[in-house]
This record gives C-alpha cells, sequence and structure tokens, in this order.
C-alpha cells in the first residue's frame, strides 16, 4: 500500500500461459525487470484478489519474459493470472540514473510551455510509440497537442521547476482551421 512517500507503479502485465508447469507471460513495464522481478520478489496485484504474487522462477524464452509464481504449478492455475497487473511500491523521489531520463509519473501533470514562456498545456501522458516517445498534452481549452519527445523539440525538462520546455515546429500548436 502506497504512502505519502511512494507510489504505485505498474511493472509488468500478466499474458497467457506457457507450457504446463504454470509460466505466464510478462507484458514488462520497467526499465529494471532484473531487479523488480527477480526470482523472490514479492508483487502486490491488481485486481487485488489475485496476490500478493511471489516469483518463485524467471527466464526469457523467444524475446518474452516468462515467469512462473509460487502457489501456481499448472496451466490452469497460470490462467487464471492473464491481465493482472503487477504492481510495486517506489519512492517518489526516486530517479533513473542517467539524467536525461525519466519516470512517466514524474512528467504527467508537469506545465508545458514554450522556450519563449507561453503555457501550452499540462502533460496529459508520455505514449510509447515504435518510432519515438510522444508528449500528449492537453491545453486549458481540452485539445489535445501530440509533442514529439525529442530533444529538439523538447529542449528541457525542469523536474524541480514543475515545468516541460518545448520548442515545437512551425504550425503544431496552431489553432486548428474551423470546419465550413
Amino acid at each position: 500500500m502506497a504512502d505519502d512517500r511512494t507510489v504505485e507503479v505498474i511493472v509488468g502485465r500478466l499474458g497467457r500461459p506457457h507450457g504446463l508447469r504454470g509460466e505466464v507471460s510478462v507484458e514488462v513495464r520497467t526499465d529494471d525487470p532484473e531487479g523488480r522481478l527477480a526470482p523472490g520478489a514479492v508483487l502486490r496485484t491488481d485486481p487485488a484478489a489475485a496476490g500478493p504474487l511471489t516469483i518463485a522462477t524467471g527466464r526469457v524464452h523467444g524475446g518474452r519474459l516468462m515467469l512462473r509464481f509460487e502457489g501456481y504449478d499448472d496451466r490452469r492455475d497460470a490462467e487464471r493470472l492473464r491481465g493482472v497487473l503487477l504492481v510495486v511500491d517506489v519512492d517518489v523521489d526516486e530517479r533513473p540514473e542517467d539524467p536525461e531520463e525519466f519516470y512517466d509519473r514524474q512528467l504527467v501533470g508537469l506545465a508545458v510551455v514554450t522556450a519563449g514562456g507561453e503555457p501550452v498545456g499540462a502533460l496529459h501522458e508520455v505514449l510509447h510509440l515504435p518510432g519515438q516517445d510522444v508528449l500528449a498534452v492537453r491545453g486549458d481549452d481540452g485539445r489535445e497537442t501530440l509533442i514529439p519527445f525529442v530533444h529538439e523539440f523538447v529542449p528541457e525538462v525542469d523536474l524541480d521547476g514543475g515545468r516541460i520546455v518545448v520548442e515545437p515546429p512551425p504550425g503544431l500548436l496552431d489553432e486548428p482551421a474551423a470546419e465550413s
């Protein structure tokens, strides 16, 4: 249970069973799977009725992480875990080692402004697309603008100042033309 110094973070989503001995595939949602999804780790679940779960074994098969949990010893048991989210509590001040990297939870809600100081809105979501990450910024008018999360368009992320500075390409922030 998260307290005022921690935040709940989803570190994985359980997929379909693999084989007959209770392994399940995992959609990894953490940058530290070796640490957070290692044998012996105890994870809360969402829905909570499925857990807590203790990881018995883990391995990579065909590029996917496969986990087996204590008490889930066959395919039928593992099938009950399909779709369950794995949750951990993380210190709110925890930051990645690289100062140019950020956790989504650190960015969502930050004010987004242009290099000239004009407000654009607030960061609503970070989209992790195959080509690159994209910032979904919601303006005061409710309109959403998508800004590629690359240094050329996002030169500064100031966590301590609570803002993201953007230099979008011409036309990106223009009001949409009225339909006739």
